[in-house]
């Protein structure tokens, strides 16, 4: 017979609603021996309230809390399993003495579960495939509408069905290039150099949609990590009035002293619905300060990790060796992903546009004066840019599959691999035994997308991400 599970499943804390989950087939009986004066005919996917108790049986027993109880038949489950959810209030204290009373109900086979365990019995129960199960922790972790709107995408079985579509036409590949194995007297229409060019096209076609998805990527990476925006310039720019201004707090120290900000200072936020990393960075100058010093080396990592520079300039006076030391380790760096904020737009207006593009030929520029509404107007034209820099606004994840997670990039690489291998055999005029041996792995790569072809190995490892109770 198999376990009954057992898990709180809402997060640690107080909060108004607390959830204790249990899975397997004796989820009925625990419901009768933890919940007082239990009905005797229990109807599936009915809300049932009473309190729950430690011992039903004894008519002394002290009720723990008062409690919604729902019972769930098989398969008609998330887990396709009898389920029971037990509503509490969102009380720790509540929610660990029903879990105690669960466990200790005297109920054959029940254990606590282990994490992401109700999500991979949803999987190996046929409630969802591997994909759609991973995109529950996607949703789970979600920073911003984006990356939550590309997990539901791929939990609803978008992205499953488009790895099938590719499977099917590369399963009618593999079915040619079968025939051309078993029958290799058949007549195939070869090139000029006597390569097989049909099968040939056609496995350029499967590639192509391999390499489709593979090229959303990058925007996946953003959407998962979010978008790694360093702010640089020399000390007392404004770098740290232009953070507090994005993140609309007063996170970071402000000050006129130059210096004041030693380390680097990181902070997640979202523009538009995009996550973000926001990295404020000590000024960049000599300095004899032995932490001052320190600061300033990790500025320049924090500057070659970046996805996105904010360049602060200080526009009440004229561009200096400190700002060309800053524009020095940025420069090497593709312009469309620098902005340039001059700042104290108020105190004067003594850098041109044409100066600074002299040095960063085609970056983008905003002027600001980062005091009173001027702060405001800066953070929704950095935030606006930065969208534009990587077309994040025109995303539709319900229209457009979008590769989010980790694995499947590496599965789709695989693929795209095996094809190319498969494509170069085929032009070579190698055995059809050799390149059908690559195109089959990459045939294997996708299933393993979508959970085919996976052992326990790899089961284990994605489920362990999970947190306890999902």
């Amino acid at each position: 017979m198999a376990d009954t599970i057992a898990a709180i499943s809402t997060a640690p804390g107080e909060g108004g609603i607390g959830i204790v989950r249990v899975s397997g087939p004796a989820s009925l009986d625990i419901m009768k021996h933890v919940m007082e004066k239990c009905p005797e005919d229990v109807e599936p996917r009915h809300a049932y309230l009473g309190n729950a108790v430690s011992d039903s049986g004894n008519p002394l027993a002290e009720a723990i809390d008062k409690c919604l109880f729902i019972y769930m038949q098989s398969p008609a489950s998330y887990t396709g399993e009898d389920m029971l959810e037990i509503q509490a209030h969102g009380s720790n204290v509540s929610l660990k003495r029903i879990l105690e009373a669960v466990l200790d109900s005297g109920v054959g086979g029940v254990r606590m579960a282990e994490p992401g365990e109700f999500t991979k019995l949803a999987f190996l129960n046929g409630k969802m495939d591997l994909s759609q199960a991973e995109a529950v922790i996607d949703i789970i972790k979600a920073k911003s509408d984006l990356s939550l709107g590309i997990a539901e995408a791929q939990h609803e079985g978008r992205l499953s069905e488009r790895v099938r579509e590719i499977r099917e036409s590369m399963l009618d590949v593999l079915a040619e290039m079968a025939v051309g194995i078993d029958y290799p007297e058949e007549d195939y229409e070869l090139d000029g150099s006597g390569a097989n060019s049909e099968l040939i096209g056609k496995l350029r076609w499967v590639s192509a949609d391999v390499d489709e998805l593979l090229d959303t990527a990058s925007i996946g990476r953003i959407a998962r990590e979010g978008v790694r925006v360093v702010i640089a310039g020399k000390p007392n720019a404004g770098k740290s009035s232009l953070m507090n201004a994005i993140l609309g707090e007063g996170r970071v120290i402000v000050t006129d002293v130059p210096g004041t900000t030693r380390d680097t200072v990181e902070e997640s936020a979202s523009l538009g619905g995009v996550p973000i990393v926001l990295v404020d960075t000590a000024g960049i100058r000599e300095t004899g300060d032995k932490v001052e010093k320190i600061g300033v080396e990790r500025t320049t990592q924090a500057i070659a990790a970046a996805d996105v520079v904010l360049l602060v300039l200080d526009g009440s006076r004229e561009l200096d060796e400190e700002d060309s030391a800053v524009i020095g380790y940025i420069e090497h760096m593709n312009t469309d992903y620098i902005l340039v904020v001059i700042n104290k737009e108020d105190l004067g207006n003594s850098i041109s546009e044409e100066t600074v593009r002299e040095k960063l030929p085609g970056v983008r520029i905003i002027r600001t004066s980062l005091v009173g509404k001027g702060s405001q107007d800066a953070a929704r034209k950095v935030s606006e840019t930065i969208g534009e820099m990587f077309e994040l606004g025109s995303i539709n994840p319900q229209e457009t599959n979008i590769i989010i997670n980790e694995r499947h990039v590496q599965m789709l690489k695989n693929a795209a691999m095996n094809l190319d291998e498969a494509i170069g055999m085929l032009q070579n005029g190698e055995p059809m035994e050799v390149a059908e041996l690559s195109a089959h792995y990459a045939y294997d790569s996708l299933g393993k997308i979508i959970g085919e072809e996976v052992g326990d190995e790899v089961l284990n490892t994605v489920f362990s991400k999970f947190c306890l109770g999902k």
